[in-house]
């Protein structure tokens, strides 16, 4: 199965991410991680035309990892997934594999995202520079409302809570 795990920056896609991995032995891609093992600091642009790169990438990551497994779950993260487009793609290449697929939108408090975002930065964790709350203001006021059946998962509820209603979904789509 494909899982897009799409948001908002700082909504808490990657930290759910990492845990349904760890509870279904699934397998995390991240934009962020893609962009870094390929890119060198100077070349990385934070543009779309390289995030669709990135994420063409791993789809076809995807593809490979299914071929060898068809049962596991492959989560993508690292994509605030805010236009229509990047949705079709992945829809369209997991019908392409034979696959499920599973749209997961995280979404919290505006408070939570700055306290989350502050934090990050001033960890330096985060391997995407660009991500601040200014980021996260200018993907809100563009983002596409996702009109394929997706779970709605509040992260400002508890990572088990959170992780639990995903799983919900993952099983039972309806």
């Amino acid at each position: 199965m494909i899982i897009v795990m799409a948001g908002l920056p700082g909504t808490g896609k990657s930290t759910l991410a990492r845990e349904l991995a760890r509870r279904t032995a699934g397998r995390v891609l991240s934009k962020d991680e893609f962009r870094h093992a390929l890119f060198a600091p100077e070349e990385i642009e934070y543009s779309t035309r390289q995030d669709d790169f990135c994420l063409e990438l791993m789809l076809q990551t995807a593809g490979y990892l299914l071929g060898r497994d068809p049962a596991r779950m492959i989560l993508l993260d690292g994509r605030s997934f805010s236009r229509r487009y990047q949705i079709t793609n992945v829809v369209t290449a997991a019908t392409s594999l034979h696959q499920p697929w599973r749209i997961l939108e995280c979404v919290c408090s505006d408070e939570s995202v700055r306290q989350r975002l502050e934090a990050d930065a001033h960890r330096g964790e985060h391997p995407a520079e660009n991500r601040d709350y200014a980021l996260y203001s200018e993907v809100k006021a563009r983002f596409e409302e996702i009109l394929h059946p997706k779970a709605m998962i509040n992260t400002d509820e508890s990572l088990d809570i959170c992780a639990e209603v995903a799983m919900a979904a993952l099983t039972n789509p309806d």
